[in-house]
């Protein structure tokens, strides 16, 4: 079959691989029909995630058909139309049973790597190296689903498959966010970062009741799309001192809660930004924690700093006195999609979440070295690039 492999530090290519084979009496094996890029991709592009080998399928966001499935299947049969989680959840673990399915003890095939760097195993993810499971992702023309009856949903009649594509990890990573990081009504809330999990935080954070949501990027295109599909206020942080102007727009108080939607390789117009990519250079620290930082010196006294953007190891300059003499509660976790995903359909199907706004470019699976270019560069206001396998 085709599928979009992973070649070395920013290069990828189109290539054929073998077609993906029932292991276990749980798998299925579903035909893709859309998969998407995510921000979380470009830090396996750029090499910051270890355990990548040349020839890997990247890709872990995707809706598609279920052609094959394992003896031991219950939950599903061939034909049905699904959106998968990108966790990999076994569903009878004690994490799993307790809705915390991304430290899921069971499906990461590769054990002992993320013990080493972060003290504990935690699950697998699709095309997301062998770190998390060596499994292969979804930007190919099929994709083996192992626990298929607890990572797959069906998808309701009344959504179409691009909105159902963002149910699969943006929108369940966003309402993550939101959730656990305590948004109640009549909050205030900040998000950094304008792309799809952040949209998708920033309207999870209205729909949980906050009275105003505020969202800080650089890009005026996603800042644009976000005040007109999402509602939310947005800050150009290129413009203006971001910690001065939430605290100006809260009365001087500071937002309830924060949600950190960038990631590892956060941007900033000043110094830091300087100081921070020179020692991650250097491997003196992993990942640049510039957005964390300025979430935490944000946050009104006694609220809330959720992470949701992907980190891989040590950072410099961790604002723990803030943290500590604030009061905040800091959390962080890999989605636990599997918690989410049937409530966003549904809310889906009844018209209160859209997410198909979010592909502002759609292609074909050969097109996917010149979709991460473009999604990766932020060229012609690319949000996020589709790929259609089959096109």
């Amino acid at each position: 079959m085709k599928a979009l492999c992973w070649e070395g530090v920013n290069e990828l290519a189109v290539e054929r691989v073998p077609d993906p084979q029932i292991i276990n009496a749980q798998d299925a094996i579903v035909k893709v029909s859309l998969s998407t890029t995510c921000g979380s991709d470009l830090h396996l592009l750029g090499g910051y995630v270890p355990a990548m080998r040349a020839g890997d399928v990247i890709g872990h966001e995707f809706v598609g058909e279920i052609v094959e499935v394992g003896s031991e299947v219950r939950r599903h049969q061939v034909g049905d139309r699904v959106v998968v989680c990108s966790i990999i959840g076994c569903g009878r673990c004690w994490h799993c049973e307790h809705d915390m399915w991304s430290l899921c003890e069971n499906s990461n095939t590769t054990p002992g790597i993320t013990d080493m760097l972060w003290g504990g195993d935690t699950a697998g993810i699709f095309g997301y190296s062998h770190a998390m499971g060596g499994y292969r992702g979804s930007h190919a023309e099929y994709i083996r689903v192992p626990y298929v009856d607890y990572g797959a949903f069906a998808v309701p009649h009344g959504v179409d498959d691009m909105n159902a594509l963002f149910a699969s990890d943006s929108a369940p990573t966003g309402w993550m966010g939101a959730d656990l990081g305590g948004v109640r009504p009549g909050d205030v809330v900040a998000v950094w970062g304008c792309g799809a999990v952040g949209q998708m935080a920033a309207r999870a954070s209205t729909l949980l009741g906050a009275a105003r949501v505020i969202a800080i990027d650089r890009y005026p295109e996603r800042m644009a799309m976000t005040e007109r599909h999402v509602g939310a206020e947005t800050i150009d942080y290129t413009r203006t001192d971001v910690v001065a102007e939430l605290k100006e727009r809260t009365g001087g108080r500071g937002p309830d809660v924060c949600i950190e939607a960038v990631g590892l390789e956060a941007d900033s117009p000043g110094p830091q930004k300087v100081y921070d990519k020179a020692k991650q250079r250097m491997g003196l620290e992993q990942d640049r924690p510039i957005a964390v930082r300025e979430a935490i010196y944000a946050c009104r006294k006694g609220g809330s700093v959720f992470i949701l953007g992907v980190f891989t190891g040590l950072v410099d300059k961790f604002p723990l006195g803030a943290m500590m003499n604030k009061g905040l509660t800091v959390r962080g976790a890999q989605q636990h999609g599997h918690r989410y995903i049937p409530k966003l359909l549904d809310l889906m199907d009844k018209g209160e979440l859209r997410a198909a706004h979010l592909a502002t470019h759609t292609m074909s699976l050969d097109d996917g070295p010149r979709g991460y270019d473009m999604f990766k560069n932020k060229k012609d206001g690319c949000v996020r690039a589709v790929f259609r396998p089959w096109a």
